[in-house]
């Protein structure tokens, strides 16, 4: 008797074997297919571009070869931009690291006063873009004109002022009046309270003075987040644009961005050399993340245990000194800054007191209709960014954290890689993504490039936040709303928003502020109709217009619309956070009550 299997029989057993496909097969494939168009497309066009040895990319055909390649390690000063890129950062590192870890320490294991205030106002200084900060250092430091050279000058008339702004020490100046310090301060001062002072009590105990228990007790604990600060400092290598345009073009200091700028903005482009650059950067980039997770996993030491005892020190009078410190440096960081661009934009000309003051400037950008035009726009991208950015992040953390849809390594792998690539960069891929499509190319110079930009550039950052708050948020209420028979968009309206409300507004914040401050990231991409107060900021302070009175008045709106973004965030924050004051009892009968009447 024939036992050989029927065609049916075959038919149901390779349907058997053979994967079928789902709707979450369908909705994770069109999720990595628009993300990567927009995210990894741009980066392995600018690879493939390089390659193009034609002479004029819009006219003449393609033709392949390395004379780009060629030429670009001939031409002088085009590696050695990433060389200044690395100097830079070096430099900055070097000094804001130490600075950032002994202010942590400070205000979370000390008991300085208004140390909680203090830490909040280093979210303020960080809240301040870095252009209005650079444009205030120069009102201040500029060779010539300088507000401090020239009163130096004219104190112990000098010939020349002391202080130089367009120099590399300067250029490191100004990275560390801007973000530098600041964002040490916020991402380490957390991580210094949390840690138990067990272990710092017994070395006291045990005669070890404060300082050597600092260094010997203290510091070991904390290398883990002190090595996590210093690996998310190394992506931000090729990170910088405004403050490197603006103090080291007039000298001819270029770093890799700021060249990238210049080869793409001369009267005859040469895009050819742009992209061996930005692919050279894409190398040392792969070299970097490497490095990057192998230091987060080297070592790890637990601060904080079941018999956690928080603990802070008494410096007696030095309480009040360190209190001065630090009150000047924020200074520095926030008032000083603010203070000097409005003083600034009220005189006749930076730096010559001599001719008094006026409105007139006031008057020529409030009346000017490129202004108009530049808070609208700028308006508009960062109330885009604020609405749309969060409630982006949190359904993409919510397919990472709760669905088990295929393909979510990819998508967490894609969304992490986007992260490294600095803003010129993704903006010049962009470019080319634009320019090259068939359909999209009505996009180029419009504010729906800078839309999409806007909206997608704090992505990394975003989405590890909601991820980190839907850990935390138990699955109870969305599997009884499930069995009570919502649809996934009414749980994730009725559930899921109000439980993320906090953490999507402080999202919305952070993005309305990346938005209104955006330089290199939509640079590439704007247009005179789609100028930005940024841009316009930055074109104004530039070597060839040189009004920096204007460029004054415009970082004001700048740095008001940051700093409210900073005041929102604590506002809210402490409205719609996690009460810790009311008791499960109480609320109880509420919510049970509010459960059922739904």
């Amino acid at each position: 008797m024939d036992q050989s299997p029927t065609l049916e029989q075959l038919t149901i057993e390779r349907r058997a074997v053979a994967p079928r496909l789902t709707k979450g097969h369908f909705i994770m494939a069109v999720l990595l297919i628009s993300l990567g168009y927009f995210l990894i497309w741009p980066v392995l066009i600018l690879l493939i571009n390089s390659f193009n040895a034609a002479n004029d990319w819009f006219v003449e055909p393609r033709r392949w070869g390395v004379n780009h390649w060629i030429n670009a390690f001939h031409r002088p000063g085009l590696i050695t931009s990433l060389g200044n890129s690395l100097l830079v950062w070096f430099l900055t590192v070097s000094i804001s690291f130490p600075i950032g870890v002994a202010i942590a320490w400070l205000l979370a294991r000390t008991k300085i006063p208004f140390s909680h205030t203090l830490e909040f106002l280093f979210w303020v200084s960080y809240m301040v873009p870095a252009l209005p900060t650079t444009i205030a250092w120069i009102t201040l430091l500029d060779p010539d004109i300088g507000v401090i050279n020239v009163g130096l000058k004219n104190l112990f008339h000098l010939e020349h002022g002391p202080f130089n702004i367009f120099s590399v020490p300067g250029i490191v100046w100004a990275n560390l009046m801007g973000h530098g310090i600041s964002i040490k301060v916020m991402l380490l001062t957390p991580a210094f309270r949390n840690m138990d002072s067990t272990l710092e009590e017994a070395a006291r105990v045990g005669g070890a003075s404060t300082l050597r228990t600092l260094f010997r007790v203290t510091l070991p604990l904390m290398i883990s987040p002190m090595v996590m600060v210093f690996a998310l400092q190394l992506l931000r290598v090729f990170q910088s644009f405004e403050t490197e345009y603006l103090l080291g073009m007039p000298f001819g200091f270029f770093v890799y961005s700021t060249k990238i700028f210049a080869l793409v903005r001369n009267q005859i482009p040469n895009y050819g050399e742009a992209t061996v650059l930005a692919s050279l950067t894409l190398l040392m980039i792969a070299l970097i993340i490497p490095l990057q997770r192998w230091i987060l996993q080297r070592r790890r030491y637990t601060t904080i245990t079941g018999s956690f005892r928080p603990g802070l020190i008494d410096l007696g009078r030095w309480n009040y000194v360190t209190l001065g410190a630090i009150a000047l440096l924020l200074a520095l960081l926030t008032v000083g800054p603010l203070a000097i661009l409005v003083l600034g934009s009220f005189m006749q000309r930076i730096g010559y007191f001599v001719l008094g003051y006026t409105l007139d400037h006031w008057r020529f950008v409030l009346s000017d209709p490129v202004f108009v035009k530049a808070l609208r726009t700028t308006l508009i991208l960062a109330v885009t960014a604020a609405v749309c950015s969060p409630l982006i992040f949190s359904v993409l953390a919510y397919i990472l954290v709760r669905s088990r849809l295929p393909g979510r390594g990819a998508l967490d792998l894609m969304i992490w890689s986007a992260g490294a690539i600095p803003g010129i960069l993704a903006g010049l891929g962009l470019l080319w993504v634009f320019i090259g499509t068939p359909g999209l190319n009505f996009l180029f110079g419009t504010i729906w490039a800078l839309i999409i930009v806007v909206i997608l550039q704090g992505k990394t950052t975003g989405v590890n936040i909601m991820k980190g708050v839907l850990v935390q948020v138990g699955a109870d209420m969305e599997e009884a709303a499930r069995v009570s028979g919502a649809g996934w968009i009414r749980t994730y309206c009725r559930i899921w928003l109000p439980l993320l409300m906090p953490t999507l507004i402080l999202l919305a914040v952070m993005n309305f502020v990346s938005a209104a401050g955006a330089t290199s990231s939509i640079i590439l991409l704007a247009s005179r109709d789609t100028m930005t107060l940024s841009l316009m900021a930055l074109e104004l302070s530039s070597a060839a217009v040189s009004n920096r009175e204007a460029a004054s008045i415009i970082s004001i709106f700048i740095i008001l619309f940051t700093v409210a973004g900073a005041l929102v965030v604590r506002y809210f924050g402490a409205r719609l956070g996690v009460r810790h004051d009311m008791h499960a009892i109480e609320g109880a009968p509420q919510a049970a009550l509010q459960m059922r009447n739904q």
